[in-house]
């Protein structure tokens, strides 16, 4: 995964990457992850695939309340996935999650392996957004259920201005300082910009063939929990 530019920075960032999560959402992050392993759990799935897995933090979350679900994590930052497994071995969730290098365009799993595809704050930084939806569809079974949580842009006042002010100004300064890299904490608002909006997101799943269930907003608009079903 050396030649991707994201995995490239995101292998940079992953020593102040949680503690920067935390910092700069005031630990709200952890509250969006909970609400989404909640909401993973009343579907009862037994094997799980949690893309952009990160340090893992979202596939523990889920581990804890499905003791007998199986997660398979992936993501295409190996430094990331190292910190993902030291916190897996600290929680003996070893037995319960696997950690794997891999690209969500192109999953070495086959049709049909999964009752729940997971994706927290990773779908905005897919490097083909199209066959990264098209392989979720692939690997999911018949009625399999994707749950998407992502970051968004509040489009009510005065949230939207206050927010905009700091996503756009505040936190890219703080994350560079904390972190040393000077384009990754700029490149989290622009991706969340270049995003689609909620409504053409949701247009989008369903042109491949997952239909939405149930679209949650979090934070007053913060954050989008999305939930779509394999047709």
């Amino acid at each position: 995964m050396s030649d991707s530019p994201i995995a490239a920075m995101f292998d940079r960032i992953s020593p102040s990457y949680d503690q920067l999560n935390h910092l700069l959402s005031l630990n709200t992050d952890k509250l969006w992850r909970q609400k989404t392993a909640k909401e993973v759990a009343q579907s009862r799935p037994k094997t799980i695939l949690d893309l952009a897995t990160g340090t893992a933090d979202l596939a523990i979350e889920i581990a804890k309340r499905n003791p007998e679900a199986h997660i398979i994590g992936m993501d295409i930052s190996k430094k990331m996935l190292e910190i993902g497994e030291s916190k897996i071995k600290e929680q003996h969730l070893e037995n319960q999650i696997d950690l794997h290098l891999g690209n969500a365009a192109r999953l070495p799993f086959p049709n049909n392996s999964f009752d729940a595809v997971t994706v927290a704050f990773g779908v905005r930084n897919f490097e083909d957004l199209e066959h990264g939806l098209t392989e979720i569809y692939r690997v999911l079974k018949p009625n399999g259920i994707v749950f998407i949580l992502e970051f968004s842009m509040p489009e009510k006042p005065p949230i939207k201005q206050i927010y905009r002010l700091y996503f756009k100004h505040i936190l890219p300064k703080i994350g560079k300082i904390v972190s040393k890299e000077p384009t990754a904490y700029s490149y989290l608002p622009n991706s969340v910009e270049r995003f689609p909006k909620p409504q053409n997101f949701m247009q989008l799943l369903a042109e491949h063939n997952l239909k939405n269930k149930e679209t949650k907003q979090l934070s007053f608009g913060i954050a989008m929990l999305y939930l779509a079903a394999k047709n």
